[in-house]
Formats: C-alpha cells, structure tokens, sequence
C-alpha cells in the first residue's frame, strides 16, 4: 500500500518516491530500476526517466517511460503534450508503454490517461498499471481531492456556491451560450465564471469555440462538483422522526406552495426525490431541502408534525447552503422536487446507497436529454 506523502516538488524527488512506492507495491523480490539511455532498449524520446521492472526469478523483464510533468497535469495536457509524444513512440515500437508520477492526479485526468493506455502513479496512492510481460496489473484509489500545495493558481474549484450555481446552469441548460450569459443567469462575477471555465476546460469538461461554449460534458461535470463538497455535514442538518410515517409527511407537503412563491421553501431531495426517476431505487431517509433561515428548521418541524431525534431519524431536513438549490424545482405528484442537476448532485454526494443511486439518475437523464433546457435571449 502506498504510504500517503505530502507533494513533493522537485521533479527527481518526485521520480525517487515514485518509484520507491510502485516497487513496495509490486511486493516482495520485485525490482525497479532506472535505467540510463545506453541500457535502455526503448527508442529516443522527450521523457523524464527510463525504468526497468523485474520480478523475483529476474525473467521477463519490462521496460517503462516515465513522464514526471513539472506543473499539475490537467487533461488538455494529457491531450495536447502526453497523447501525441506516446502515439509517436508506438508507432516506433507497439509495446512501448508510458508511466506518468505525479504529486496528484485529479480523477478526470486520471480518467482520460486511462482512455489512452497510459499508465500514471501519484503521491497520494492513485494507480493505474497494466503489463502484459511480466503480469502486473494495480488499480488503487487515493486522495480524490488536491492536497493543499497541488491546490490550482486560478483559485477556484468547484466547492462552494457559486460553483454549485454554474455548474447547475452549464448542466441544465444545452449550449450553445457565452460567458456572459452564465454571469446573468447565475449571479457570478464575470471574473469568477471566466477563471472557473478557464479550469473546467483544461479539464475537458467544457469545450468553447472562440467565445462560445459548445459542449459541456455534464455527466463528469456533475461528478466533479460532488466530489467537492459533502452533503450531509454537521450542523447543516437535523435528523427527524414523522409519527405518522413519511408518507403523511409528503401528503402534507401537497398543501405548500411551491418554491419562490413568496412563501419559505421545502423542496426534496435524496432517494424519496431518485424513486420517482429509478423506480428500482428503495429505502431511504425523506430529505427536505429548507430555506436557511434562523427559524426555518423550527418552523418546519412544526408546520409538519416532526419530533427531534439523535438517531434512527427517518426524515432530514436541510439548511440549504444556497437559493439555487431550489432553481428549477420540479412539482411531481403535487410536491415539490429539486432539480435533476441538483438531486444527482446530492445524491452522489450523499452517503450509504445514495451514489449509486446517482448514478442510476445520471443514466436515465443521460439516454434521454429531453429535460436540458434551452436559454432564453
């Protein structure tokens, strides 16, 4: 198992752990050995490193490139630096296989090294490897979220408000459409939304023509976002119990009016809100999405005949972290729903089976995209 380190940031200092790690990992009488050019028998390239793995009986042995970037990698470079200088090499030589060592890897650049076959080993325990001769194969989850000194020199990510609100609006809404729009329609600053798309599409998630955006890849967008955030933390909650069962709770709900009406808003969210998309989906705890308000929680376990509870509570009720959590709501059987974005979004943030149950959203949204919507101008 690889040892979690912080980053290192000499390029040799990240070559050295690099590869101490993927020896531990291939395990006893393993050897991993860097190589110089006159040992190799792999052709010239522009590479950081050669490295020779043998296993304990010394025979079949494999050769490696290794590609150490000396920036973050984000997946443009993958495609624009790392894809092109290994299609070259194997045009040379077929079996030629690349190894990329990095501090940190993000899952979406993780991801498209992957759709090319290349293999990648980062500080923090993601691993990719597969080899034929001699056999190896490693695939191992790490940190899914940047340590603090690999954090991006834009300073933005995708945790907070105001990523939730673009993100929600690049989802819901089919391209094409500017910057511009996204500012008014998500009350960013145009300085904030410009330095995020500049992020998602070095990420590959966004593609723009000149000041166009022309394609959003919603699917992975969606998961990146809930990747940055929790959706049950503490304090942004409090646990329930509905005497009369859930069901009365929602039969009550037909009588509020719906969100943004001038009245406090209550939208579900959670496994209650994925059955009426995935019937298949079962179980769960009755998630209310609130207004977050000083007395919003109060008045709602009263307006709804709920008791306080410490566990084993079968309704939630939410402090919404934001209004956009209530953008696009849904009216489904007379109570109102968030989003599609926003529940796959709270559902892969979610804990238990709520993930899956996400993902199960996001391939029926995905065969039928008949629920994007088309801006206004």
């Amino acid at each position: 198992m690889i040892e979690k380190r912080s980053a290192a940031q000499d390029p040799s200092e990240i070559l050295a752990t690099g590869l101490a790690a993927l020896e531990q990992l291939l395990g006893h009488g393993w050897k991993v050995t860097q190589l110089t050019n006159e040992r190799s028998s792999l052709p010239s390239a522009v590479f950081d490193a050669r490295v020779q793995i043998t296993p304990p009986d010394s025979s079949p042995y494999t050769e490696l490139l290794v590609e150490v970037p000396n920036k973050p990698l984000s997946p443009r470079d993958v495609l624009n630096k790392t894809v092109p200088m290994i299609t070259v090499l194997r045009q040379a030589q077929s079996r030629v296989a690349l190894l990329v060592i990095a501090p940190w890897l993000s899952p979406r650049t993780q991801e498209v090294l992957r759709e090319h076959d290349i293999a990648y080993l980062d500080l923090t325990g993601n691993v990719s490897l597969a080899i034929t001769y001699p056999a190896i194969r490693f695939h191992t989850q790490g940190a899914s979220r940047a340590p603090s000194k690999e954090s991006s020199t834009r300073n933005v990510t995708l945790a907070g408000p105001r990523a939730g609100r673009i993100v929600r609006f690049l989802a819901d809404y089919l391209p094409p459409y500017r910057a511009s729009e996204i500012v008014t329609q998500a009350n960013v600053s145009a300085p904030w939304v410009s330095r995020l798309l500049g992020q998602l599409e070095d990420q590959l998630l966004i593609q723009r023509e000149g000041r166009d955006i022309v394609e959003v890849r919603w699917p992975e967008l969606l998961r990146a976002r809930a990747d940055a955030y929790t959706l049950l933390r503490p304090g942004n909650h409090e646990q329930m119990v509905a005497p009369s069962g859930a069901v009365a709770v929602l039969d009550r709900l037909r009588n509020v009016p719906p969100p943004l009406s001038g009245n406090s808003n209550i939208a579900v969210t959670g496994s209650y809100a994925a059955r009426t998309i995935a019937p298949r989906t079962v179980g769960g705890q009755l998630m209310l999405y609130v207004d977050h308000l000083p007395h919003s929680i109060d008045e709602w376990q009263e307006q709804l005949g709920l008791i306080r509870v410490d566990e084993h509570a079968d309704v939630l009720l939410l402090r919404a972290p934001d209004t956009a959590v209530f953008d696009r709501y849904r009216i489904v059987d007379g109570v109102a729903q968030v989003g599609y974005s926003q529940l796959v979004l709270d559902c892969l943030a979610g804990t238990g089976r709520m993930p899956a149950e996400g993902e199960t959203i996001l391939a029926v949204l995905a065969d039928d995209e008949s629920w994007r919507l088309r801006l206004n101008r």
